[in-house]
């Protein structure tokens, strides 16, 4: 029988006025950091970065986290527990969109916000691959608190119902959304593809201009195939279309097919999502999915604000978890030590001890993320400082670099060439 979570209720609750937003700096990620920056100023000067204490917990008196856009469910998660910490501790949670993986992440680097509540950014921004890359970035010590696993799913193939795809097999010779300029969500489209081991070359690619665009393709008769989250909200557009609207399963039995996916994207797990069109939630659907948001920080935070947001983002969990969609994967029992590929702060494996919920196998896992992120660093170190200075060399030069060193310590690629 199905394991079926726990399911969560649709309503949101209106946020509290005094948790505000940054709206305005979702636009470019320049304005955003600039902000942001502002913001810290002002706080220091108007002495609200001060500790508030209530009961056993301690926070600043302002946190600031960046997020995906306003009208995402990650923003609005953000929004439901800075209402939390309003009302128990008089701390004010400040949530900054940002419209791409850079803005979302260079506060965080350059110390102008607390946490990032993101999704997959923070993986590539580690092994230094896509737009993390280039000789600005380089591989980024980052650090998880906590994270979301959702009852619908991070990532999945949809199909339009009258194209008669009924597992990943089928989707051989099909047409498929490549939407330009976005690498991380093209990577997720080859990973789940390589379970019913098929690469682009063996689907029809239909190339977008973005992810809304990629829908229209597929209700417009020009594809078959798109990407996205199972509860996505212009899925429902697609269901209610003249085509109609399917969800490929990926049999969990099948663990070759599950491995080899995996072998992409190692924070990938497979998951029964209960939530999303279509999905019967007393069934459920055989996917992956992969942590959103995830809360993540610098590896330099200060432990103590990493180990109070942690504990008050589980000690409070009843007080917002039907207040956000998806707000119910933040439980304490969803969260996937043996499986994590970011390691955790400090601050946040003290909470993990002290309630009790650390393993053996999960500090195995730790040890193991923080040796890959040293050595990632060292060869970033050693690249550097000899490479060409022209940005596609300096690029492919990378890729081979890193490449190298992962193989030569038997470590998982992900990619070696994007």
């Amino acid at each position: 029988m199905r394991r079926v979570a726990r399911k969560v209720r649709k309503t949101v609750k209106q946020p509290n006025p005094r948790t505000k937003s940054l709206e305005e700096c979702h636009d470019d990620g320049e304005n955003f950091s600039k902000k942001a920056s502002i913001l810290a100023g002002a706080m220091a000067a108007l002495g609200l970065a001060g500790q508030v204490q209530a009961g056993d917990i301690e926070l600043p008196g302002t946190i600031i986290w960046s997020a995906y856009p306003t009208g995402t469910s990650g923003y609005s998660q953000a929004v439901a527990v800075g209402n939390v910490l309003q009302n128990n501790y008089n701390v004010n949670l400040r949530v900054v969109p940002g419209r791409n993986d850079v803005s979302r992440l260079s506060p965080l680097r350059s110390n102008r916000s607390h946490f990032s509540a993101g999704g997959s950014e923070a993986v590539y921004a580690q092994e230094a691959m896509l737009n993390f890359g280039s000789r600005e970035w380089g591989p980024l010590p980052i650090r998880t608190a906590m994270y979301n696993i959702s009852d619908g799913c991070s990532f999945t193939f949809v199909t339009a119902k009258d194209a008669n795809i009924r597992t990943p097999e089928d989707i051989a010779g099909k047409r498929v959304t490549y939407v330009q300029g976005a690498p991380s969500l093209n990577n997720a489209m080859a990973a789940l593809l390589s379970y019913a081991e098929l690469t682009w070359d063996d689907v029809r690619k239909v190339e977008v201009g973005g992810y809304g665009a990629s829908i229209d393709a597929v209700i417009d008769g020009r594809a078959d195939v798109v990407g996205g989250s199972c509860n996505s909200a212009p899925f429902l557009r697609l269901e209610s279309s003249p085509r109609g609207l399917h969800f490929p399963e990926f049999a969990h039995a099948n663990e070759e097919a599950i491995e080899r996916v995996r072998a992409h994207l190692p924070w990938y797990v497979p998951h029964v999502a209960i939530d999303g069109p279509t999905i019967d939630e007393n069934e459920g659907i055989e996917v992956f999915t992969s942590p959103y948001p995830m809360l993540v920080t610098m590896h330099d935070q200060d432990e103590d604000v990493v180990y109070n947001m942690v504990k008050a983002l589980h000690q409070h969990y009843d007080d917002y978890k039907d207040n956000a969609p998806g707000a119910v994967g933040w439980a304490m029992d969803r969260q996937q030590f043996e499986n994590a590929f970011v390691p955790y702060h400090d601050g946040a494996v003290r909470y993990f001890k002290e309630i009790g919920v650390w393993s053996d196998a999960a500090e195995e896992r730790q040890q193991l993320n923080l040796k890959r992120q040293e050595l990632l660093m060292a060869t970033w170190e050693a690249y550097v400082a000899n490479a060409p200075r022209d940005a596609d060399a300096f690029a492919e030069g990378w890729m081979k670099a890193r490449a190298e060193a992962l193989k030569a310590h038997d470590m998982v690629l992900i990619a070696d060439r994007w």
